[in-house]
């Protein structure tokens, strides 16, 4: 791979596939190239969670001429470019300040050593395989299962869930085991996985947004679920994407987004201890 200074648009995203191919990525999701030439140079890149004004607003304060985000910025075909709505300004923004936008979403969940992978070994699991393995690759798929290195408590692993995830507040859904052995997660909105994480042995699966039925299911199912947040559950993760552009590809001015938090908070978060007006 070229030095930092030559590289291009092209050349990233060629590295990016030799690390997780966007033929991987699920039928219905947009990877690569959102906005932006191929032959473009790049020199800095700013990694984030979600495609919105204020990671593009805060690359563009870095000087970095490259985004790459996980979810993409163009997730259904666009009919136009109308500057009215969040996705016609964001794509008007990024042309007008010549960014070039990368989606590397659903091929980055996918593969060992991203987004589910890496939650995984943050939360104790050592070894593990995917939850629900890829057709034709068992070494790829979505979510993670293993086995704890050192098996705790189940009060003990909510609280280590919480401190890894930096959420506080938690939704637990079904019986807290007393003996948290086997884990499976799954970064970002999973909860369809559920039953696949009981029938291979799992005491808890964590991941996010999970359905009200699904949590009724737990209850009588006796499985534990933990709803972690959607941006928790992937954003810790993104760090492995940048030591795969620092490490491998040799690039050296490759950030992660400071500016971007939870976009839903507790509401005793927000207010905090002020007055509540009447």
């Amino acid at each position: 791979m070229d030095s930092l200074k030559t590289t291009t648009v092209q050349g990233l995203l060629d590295g990016l596939n030799d690390f997780a191919p966007f033929a991987l990525a699920a039928k219905w999701d947009n990877v690569g190239l959102m906005v932006g030439h191929p032959k473009a140079k790049v020199e800095k890149i700013l990694i984030g969670l979600d495609p919105c004004m204020a990671l593009f607003e805060e690359a563009v304060a870095r000087g970095v001429t490259t985004v790459i985000s996980h979810h993409p910025l163009i997730f259904q075909p666009l009919k136009r470019i109308d500057i009215a709505t969040v996705a016609g300004r964001l794509v008007a923004f990024a042309i007008t300040k010549q960014l070039n936008i990368i989606g590397c979403h659903t091929n980055f969940d996918q593969i060992a050593g991203g987004i589910s992978d890496l939650l995984a070994r943050a939360l104790g699991v050592e070894t593990g395989v995917p939850l629900q393995p890829a057709q034709g690759d068992a070494g790829c798929g979505f979510g993670w299962i293993g086995d704890l290195a050192t098996p705790l408590a189940g009060d003990a692993f909510l609280h280590l869930v919480a401190q890894k995830l930096a959420q506080p507040d938690l939704l637990v859904a079904g019986l807290v085991p007393e003996r948290v052995c086997r884990v499976a997660v799954c970064g970002g909105s999973c909860g369809d996985f559920a039953m696949a994480a009981q029938d291979q042995g799992a005491d808890v699966f964590i991941t996010s947004e999970i359905k009200h039925s699904q949590a009724r299911w737990a209850e009588d199912a006796g499985m534990c679920l933990v709803d972690g947040g959607h941006f928790s559950t992937e954003n810790m993760s993104l760090v492995g994407l940048q030591e795969y552009l620092a490490e491998s590809m040799g690039l050296a001015d490759v950030y992660l987004s400071q500016r971007q938090g939870r976009p839903l908070r507790g509401y005793l978060e927000i207010i905090g201890k002020r007055e509540i007006k009447k």
